[in-house]
């Protein structure tokens, strides 16, 4: 069976580039490159990833899209550019042109005004990904669920993915106006949802798989089989477990599916998304 990890991330730890890596978060504070995930990979016999952005400038597209010209193991990458720019599109014309370029990230969560991604300037670059054959990433928590809502209907024949289920409140168990509010964003055919960064919304030190399940329960049932996908959020994730414990995570829940079902989360749903080659 194929499987693509969708999600994770690679840097040369500097702390004013990665401030967001707190003092909680010890066992990030280093490097993280190829040679740290291949074996990993290997061990849970995953044939590749996709590489996506940890920091918001162009530098970080040239540094990935480096390493995976020199691992061929990295199926793709999901970089950021500025999708306010009046001359966006120069920038996707460019990355038009490479390949291992298959979409963009904004962190949203990170900003201020809960409600940027529905900004004219941002609607207006996210609105011409399509044309350039981009897909995006919708990196938020569980308030800006309803902007997102808004934002995926404007652009009904984008490839729009959420990742970590947009972050529910898993350590406090919270779990009803999430659950109404994927639900809604689910109902646009053309939204998916990663199975990912979960462990680092719970309790890092004591989380149980069955804190889980029910999150997953609704994702599977919101958006189907066909649209959801495994990433691990490495390294990320180290600050509560590691890989193989979120691989082991997901690997014994999805055993409940049909086999093709597992063949959709594990690898043809990330193929199909990203337009991998593998």
């Amino acid at each position: 069976m194929l499987k693509i990890d969708s999600h994770q991330h690679f840097w040369l730890y500097d702390a004013d580039r990665h401030a967001w890596i707190n003092d909680d978060m010890q066992a990030c504070r280093r490097n993280f490159l190829p040679a740290d995930l291949q074996p990993l990979l290997a061990e849970n016999n995953i044939a590749g990833c996709v590489a996506v952005q940890a920091d918001q400038t162009i530098t970080e597209n040239d540094f990935l899209l480096g390493l995976a010209q020199h691992n061929s193991f990295i199926k793709g990458i999901v970089g950021w550019v500025d999708l306010k720019d009046p001359r966006i599109e120069e920038s996707l014309q460019h990355y038009q042109s490479i390949k291992l370029m298959k979409g963009f990230r904004h962190v949203l969560q990170g900003e201020p005004d809960d409600r940027y991604m529905l900004h004219p300037d941002f609607m207006r670059g996210v609105g011409l990904l399509e044309q350039y054959g981009f897909t995006y990433d919708i990196l938020i928590f569980p308030r800006h669920l309803s902007y997102a809502e808004e934002l995926v209907k404007a652009f009904p024949n984008q490839r729009f993915v959420v990742d970590h289920l947009a972050k529910p409140f898993i350590k406090a168990g919270e779990i009803a106006q999430w659950q109404e509010e994927i639900t809604k964003l689910a109902q646009y055919e053309n939204v998916s949802c990663k199975i990912s960064g979960m462990v680092t919304e719970a309790d890092w030190n004591h989380w149980q798989p069955a804190d889980f399940e029910p999150y997953m329960d609704v994702v599977f049932n919101a958006f189907g089989a066909e649209r959801v996908m495994y990433g691990s959020d490495w390294p990320v994730c180290n600050v509560a477990g590691g890989y193989d414990k979120v691989f082991a995570l997901a690997d014994n829940y999805v055993k409940k599916l049909s086999q093709h079902e597992q063949e959709q989360f594990w690898g043809l749903n990330a193929v199909n998304f990203y337009q991998l080659q593998v």
